[in-house]
């Protein structure tokens, strides 16, 4: 049963990493600056961390006997 809930957990968090990360660099403004490209992101990068620690839980509760 642990090891059931820790995949869904494992993988959900994943996908949110996968989904909201891409989401995060498209949110991006760019300007040049002195020659150079300059890209500033606009993103909110609180999805993704929570997506990771939820991941990281998911491994966790798997591993653990």
């Amino acid at each position: 049963m642990k090891k059931t809930i820790g995949s869904i957990l494992a993988g959900g968090g994943l996908l949110g990493v996968l989904y909201f990360g891409y989401q995060y660099f498209q949110d991006s403004e760019s300007f040049e600056a002195l020659g150079a490209d300059v890209a500033i992101s606009t993103g909110d990068y609180v999805p993704v961390l929570v997506s990771a620690i939820v991941m990281l839980a998911g491994i966790v509760i798997t591993r653990v006997k």
